[in-house]
């Protein structure tokens, strides 16, 4: 199990430098709006992913004073990873000290989750959302997966550009639907078998932090469940013509999440909405760790404006018994002290003003 040993940030958002070594527990990041406890987090995540998880631009975060940004780590195991940030070319990740073409290894190695406020907005955002949640957790569990993912999408973008052009190659598109049937398979199966691991886990832990039942989770792959792709793509090939896009495949997959077969979204009320994401978010954690030698990497920011007290110790000492590494921001320390299990070391650490004070 590597978690984080030491972690340094430097030249991010307000953090002009700070070096700390966190807990392998629970890490409390406590200090008032705007001191810099969320760049933090947010640091951590686009070490580990190559994304910021508040922003879709990732240049901003680069301090106003200095054209470069820097995040180090070494893990418990001594593998460190490296990442700096530039404003004008791209950027550097190092991986035991040698480059990194892409983010696959090092995600991997720093299966990062992600509780916010617009983490719940899962069940009421696009299936885009609900597609990287599930895609997340079959990265983590299922091999290969990766490999089929990128292929697909490869298909399906020289498939659009085709479908785009004034006279389309008929002959190339079938082509690539024979070549996009055969990794939509793969990406399908993938998904497939993972939701079916992912069912139970998640039942067990959401009947642990909820208090309604009836919650049923479906998965849909993005085209007729009766029919090959192939054939989907071959009978709809003049609807895709008018759009110039593909209307079917695994770039259409979604989860439906429902309350006594009405859509969640519209039925509960957002404090029991926000409960059943983080059991999403949980299972998945407990899901991952128990596939592999790695556990989940839990950055939580500002819980106690998110849930209340009761609902916040909950998933405070779930958390807590996962043996998961976790980050937890709050404006005070006292707050989620309270909601936390005292007989599990708790570090902590303030932020004032983008520095680490004690």
């Amino acid at each position: 199990m590597a978690l984080f040993k030491s972690l340094s940030v430097s030249r991010f958002r307000n953090i002009e430098q700070i070096s700390l070594e966190p807990g392998a527990r629970v890490n409390l990041i406590y200090g008032a709006n705007g001191s810099g406890k969320t760049s933090l987090l947010e640091a951590v995540h686009v070490l580990a992913t190559g994304k910021s998880f508040r922003s879709v631009r990732t240049t901003p975060l680069i301090n106003n004073d200095s054209n470069e940004l820097t995040v180090f780590t070494q893990l418990g195991d001594g593998t460190t990873i490296g990442l700096q940030k530039f404003r004008n070319r791209k950027p550097l990740l190092k991986l035991q000290g040698e480059k990194q073409s892409n983010w696959v290894e090092v995600a991997s190695l720093l299966p990062v989750q992600v509780l916010d406020s617009a983490t719940f907005r899962l069940l009421e955002g696009s299936p885009r959302e609900r597609r990287q949640f599930l895609d997340w957790g079959v990265f983590h569990v299922e091999p290969g997966f990766v490999h089929h993912w990128r292929n697909s999408r490869k298909c399906i973008a020289n498939r659009n550009f085709l479908l785009k052009s004034a006279n389309p190659d008929w002959s190339q598109i079938q082509a690539w639907n024979v070549e996009l049937s055969r990794e939509a398979g793969e990406v399908d199966n993938a998904r497939q078998r993972y939701f079916q691991r992912f069912l139970p886990v998640f039942q067990d832990v959401f009947s642990k932090l909820a208090v309604v039942d009836d919650i049923s989770l479906e998965y849909r792959r993005g085209w007729d469940a009766d029919k090959d792709l192939i054939a989907v793509l071959r009978d709809n090939e003049q609807q895709d013509r008018r759009y110039g896009s593909t209307q079917f495949g695994p770039h259409r997959a979604d989860i439906l999440v429902k309350y006594d077969r009405l859509p969640a979204s519209d039925v509960l009320s957002r404090g029991q909405q926000k409960m059943l994401v983080s059991a999403l978010k949980l299972a998945q954690g407990v899901l991952q760790s128990g596939a592999g030698d790695r556990q989940s990497i839990f950055l939580v920011d500002d819980l106690p404006a998110e849930l209340d007290e009761t609902n916040r110790t909950r998933i405070c000492q779930f958390l807590q018994q996962m043996q998961s590494q976790v980050f937890l921001t709050s404006v005070d320390d006292a707050t989620l002290n309270n909601s936390l299990n005292r007989g599990v070391p708790v570090t902590k650490f303030h932020v004032e003003h983008g520095k680490i004070t004690s």
